[in-house]
């Protein structure tokens, strides 16, 4: 594999051919992509995913989304990696990205930074929320589409798929319409202004800088409300007091913002529940539950 990776390398015309590879090196943490740190004899670093060919489809989607991400990301707070090219060869596809000296940490500057993303795309955006092309959650699809009504669009794109994807282990739609029926109300009175979001915000994709920077990586974007972001850095945990301080600095929620919490996070949970099962489906169908009986 690493030798593919090197005769792909060679056919980049973004990627200088005057820089010779010193070590491709595997990394771990991915469960989709394998990833790679390729070192030159230069010095410079570049991060690579490579997957079959056949998925190619999930780096442009992810490339999109970086481009738009970094289009309103404030450069004194916050860094999205560039797409430095995206190649195929024989039966695999490569995502070519700036390196990043990344610390996990998730401080005040990642807050303040995604807070003036979310702020800052909400003045140049369609007034709808959705996305142009299939975008993925995970090795999910996210279906394309547009709605003026934010409770219309996340039911209908990405509630309801997912729940529909969970009739394999059991899950029946039918038995949660009234349920989708009230959420699809409950979020349009919310009435959300359109923001740009992540849409993937747990605590492995994204970080600080080694220079004190925020950074965002690995999204799934869309034109959403901005709290779908702040409730799924609560699912896994791993952020901070000094992060909810600065995203609450610059653009403070909502008080009724943590009702919603557990609705957007089962968009996230059913997926993980159709990809990975276990646990997952418990946890989406006591949620499920809960708001059937409260109907």
């Amino acid at each position: 594999m690493v030798e593919l990776i090197e005769k792909a390398l060679s056919r980049s015309n973004k990627i200088s051919k005057n820089s010779l590879v010193d070590q491709v090196i595997p990394l771990g943490g991915g469960c989709i992509h394998k990833a790679w740190c390729i070192n030159f004899r230069n010095g410079k670093k570049v991060f690579a995913k490579s997957n079959h060919i056949d998925n190619i489809n999930m780096f442009k989607f992810e490339s999109e989304c970086l481009l738009l991400l970094k289009k309103f990301a404030n450069k004194s707070y916050i860094f999205v990696p560039k797409t430095i090219d995206l190649i195929t060869y024989q039966k695999i596809s490569i995502l070519f990205l700036e390196w990043i000296d990344l610390e996990k940490s998730q401080h005040n500057l990642l807050g303040k930074g995604l807070a003036l993303l979310h702020k800052s795309s909400t003045e140049e955006n369609n007034n709808k929320f959705g996305w142009e092309g299939e975008g993925f959650i995970g090795s999910s699809t996210q279906i394309s589409g547009w709605d003026r009504n934010w409770g219309k669009f996340f039911v209908d794109f990405r509630l309801r798929p997912q729940l529909l994807k969970a009739a394999k282990w059991g899950i029946k739609v039918e038995d949660y319409e009234k349920v989708l029926i009230y959420l699809s109300s409950y979020l349009n009175n919310h009435n959300p202004r359109v923001s740009l979001v992540h849409g993937d915000l747990w605590s492995g994709n994204c970080g600080c800088t080694k220079n004190g920077l925020g950074c965002l990586y690995d999204p799934s974007s869309y034109w959403g409300d901005r709290e779908v972001d702040i409730s799924m850095t609560q699912l896994f945990g791993g952020f901070n007091r000094e992060f909810y301080k600065g995203y609450e600095e610059i653009w403070p929620l909502d008080k009724s913002s943590k009702e919603r919490t557990e609705i957007y996070n089962l968009y996230h949970l059913l997926n993980h529940a159709n990809i990975f099962g276990g646990s997952y489906k418990e946890s989406s169908l006591k949620i499920l539950k809960d708001l059937r009986s409260h109907i």
